[in-house]
């Protein structure tokens, strides 16, 4: 008799039949148990204040009338944003504790506040929260004001800001930046993304969250390397994003804007705890099934069950 194999698929109950002519002699089941309960989370948030919105300005306008186009938006976003608004309840990852918020010196003048938001944005890039809260730390005990900076030669400043990723590039935009703040503004940081962008080492994620967290304003979604890696998986764009700036772009379209604020402090801290960049804990995350990249990572360890069992 000729073996044959019988696949079931069913949602994310995966089962493979393996027998023969007269009848099946195996089932290997794989699946896990859904959520108990599947609330219906209110779209505003409670995290920081309410925001005013500013239109985004440093996109270029070329003069082209837009086409009336449909109005696009994944099809489970909402009940997938009340789980993820479900796990971060506790607000206990690194970002809730160490991030740009909780780096400046509540004390300091509210100009000084603002350079140092800025500052801890800038030795974010590619460097973990710990090892950014650890170097504005000694950064502001060292005196993190724009003056002080300018009056810090590059080797101290260096060993300060050590072991942030890229630390010798990040001491020459510090100066930079700290030179164009003391002669175009005063000593203060841009009120606009347009000249937030300006100024060296500072990209478009850097001016939103700026503008958010220095200037309580609401300009743009600030996109950094785990909002666009969840929102690919989660099916939040509607093809597969290159780079962040891509995928903020995206998520403007359609994410109300009272959500814009909130979203990046959501996705940073669930993708530092659960949707991990490698390994992601999908076992434990109540968007299991709903998530193209869970059933994705599912198929791919059933076509391993097969190729063991053949």
């Amino acid at each position: 008799m000729n073996t044959y194999i019988e696949i079931i698929a069913s949602n994310r109950l995966l089962c493979l039949r393996i027998g023969r002519e007269s009848g099946c002699s195996e089932l290997l089941p794989h699946g896990t148990a859904r959520p108990k309960t599947e609330p219906d989370a209110p779209l505003l948030s409670s995290h920081g204040r309410r925001r005013r919105q500013l239109k985004v300005e440093y996109d270029k306008d070329d003069g082209v009338t837009p086409v009336k186009t449909e109005h696009w938006e994944p099809l489970d976003w909402k009940k997938q944003l009340g789980y993820i608004r479900e796990m971060r309840h506790s607000r206990d990852a690194p970002v809730d504790k160490m991030g740009a918020e909780k780096c400046y010196d509540t004390e300091a003048p509210a100009q000084v506040r603002r350079f140092q938001v800025l500052v801890s944005l800038m030795l974010s890039s590619q460097t973990k929260d710990q090892v950014t809260a650890a170097a504005m730390q000694k950064l502001r005990a060292h005196g993190c004001t724009v003056e002080n900076i300018l009056a810090t030669d590059d080797e101290t400043l260096g060993k300060l800001i050590y072991p942030v990723g890229f630390w010798r590039t990040k001491v020459k935009y510090l100066k930079l930046t700290s030179a164009m703040l003391q002669k175009e503004f005063g000593g203060d940081i841009p009120d606009s993304v347009e000249g937030l962008v300006r100024l060296p080492g500072v990209g478009p994620k850097m001016a939103h969250l700026a503008m958010d967290i220095a200037w309580d304003q609401v300009s743009g979604i600030g996109v950094d390397t785990h909002v666009h890696r969840i929102s690919n998986r989660l099916g939040w764009l509607k093809k597969p994003a290159k780079n962040p700036e891509e995928t903020r772009k995206v998520l403007e379209e359609w994410l109300p804007r009272e959500l814009w604020s909130e979203i990046n402090w959501l996705l940073v801290g669930f993708g530092q705890q659960v949707c991990l960049p490698v390994n992601p804990l999908c076992s434990v995350c109540l968007n299991q099934h709903s998530c193209p990249s869970a059933h994705k990572k599912d198929l791919n360890l059933f076509t391993h069950t097969l190729k063991t069992h053949i």
